[in-house]
């Protein structure tokens, strides 16, 4: 494990965690404000091969950086937070973070479940690549391709698409999508998902007709 991502507020931690990691070997870059991790988070984290999130942060939670965060990379993720409520777990769980630590924490634990992701992450490169019919994403370069040809798609649209692949013939409904999409926090129509279909569709050409309506139920995605 060569070099993670720090995205916590107590600079004490940020420190402790720091000084442990890197007598094992691992650079540790560390931010303190959520609103400059969302723009790290932005600009991508391929140099990065895990990130320690808290949940409260100035600015920006950790539960929206995570939420920004699975729809660009499958980068491993752990929370590290105060905040142990059932709840929150579930939470944290349902936005697709791999690990959720509730402090105080032994930083031997925290490196071992590092270093866990990491050699699972390492070990599941032929998952980036995400294949349908004449629909193709690649979800390390953010790429995606439909009949051989690049499509450039939004956030929204790539993280539907990036959905309905990993879940090839099923029935995906919309309050699903609206869930892993937009979010567990989002209120208003679940129309907007049929909206960004269509712009999905639209973006896809020929390939958007393996989106299926599912009259009633929601959508699938097929490989015609």
């Amino acid at each position: 494990m060569e070099k993670i991502l720090l995205i916590e507020d107590d600079t004490e931690i940020c420190e402790m965690i720091r000084n442990y990691f890197e007598t094992k070997g691992t650079a540790v870059t560390s931010v303190n404000d959520g609103g400059e991790a969302f723009d790290l988070i932005r600009g991508g984290t391929e140099d990065f091969q895990l990130v320690l999130l808290d949940i409260m942060l100035p600015n920006t939670d950790g539960f929206t950086l995570c939420r920004q965060l699975r729809m660009r990379s499958d980068i491993p993720v752990i929370f590290i937070t105060a905040r142990g409520r059932e709840e929150d777990i579930l939470s944290g769980y349902d936005l697709g973070c791999d690990d959720y630590i509730v402090k105080p924490f032994l930083l031997s634990v925290l490196y071992s479940k590092c270093e866990a992701l990491v050699r699972r992450a390492g070990g599941a490169e032929e998952k980036k690549l995400l294949t349908c019919g004449g629909i193709s994403l690649d979800t390390r370069t953010l790429r995606c391709f439909a009949c051989g040809n690049e499509v450039e798609l939004p956030p929204k649209e790539f993280a539907i698409l990036r959905y309905l692949l990993e879940h090839e013939n099923w029935a995906v409904s919309r309050d699903t999508l609206l869930d892993r999409v937009w979010g567990y926090d989002y209120f208003g129509s679940d129309r907007v998902v049929d909206n960004h279909i269509k712009k999905l569709r639209k973006a896809l050409g020929s390939a958007g007709s393996q989106i299926k309506t599912l009259v009633g139920r929601g959508y699938k995605l097929t490989k015609e």
